[in-house]
């Protein structure tokens, strides 16, 4: 199974916003759509990722007037991103080792959408069922 299998049955919304939306604006737009993060865009590039832990993180440090400063100033800048071709074990694998949560899918360098560790759950425990099932058929036939 590869990241398309995931973004064909998730669809390709992508959410973004720009480096120098506030936190405040961000927080309200993760919290609206129901999202853990969002792709910080700037001039049609990735520059970053900000997600639900990230704001919690530089609340929690600097107090919530933080709220006021720019998306930029608590974005993850360095974002590991895949393939659409990418294995849901390999992704699956890079998520956990790295400790995020958001994976952003790029195809011949244009962002296509976006994964979590809950897709890639989901698909895998999906995946065993079906093996699962045809296990069970294969053992009914004999």
């Amino acid at each position: 199974m590869s990241v398309k299998t995931i973004l064909r049955g998730k669809g390709g919304d992508l959410f973004t916003m720009p480096p120098h939306a506030t936190l405040q604006t961000v927080a309200e737009e993760l919290a609206k759509r129901r999202i853990g993060a969002l792709l910080i865009m700037e001039g049609g590039h990735l520059a970053g990722i900000l997600s639900e832990r990230d704001l919690v993180r530089v609340i929690a440090r600097e107090g919530p007037g933080v709220l006021s400063s720019p998306a930029s100033s608590a974005m993850t800048a360095k974002v590991e991103t895949c393939t659409i071709d990418d294995s849901i074990h390999d992704v699956m694998s890079r998520m956990t080792a790295s400790r995020f949560r958001h994976m952003p899918v790029v195809e011949d360098g244009r962002l296509v959408g976006v994964i979590s560790i809950g897709d890639v759950v989901k698909e895998r425990i999906e995946e065993a069922e079906r093996e699962r099932d045809d296990m069970q058929a294969y053992i009914h036939s004999v």
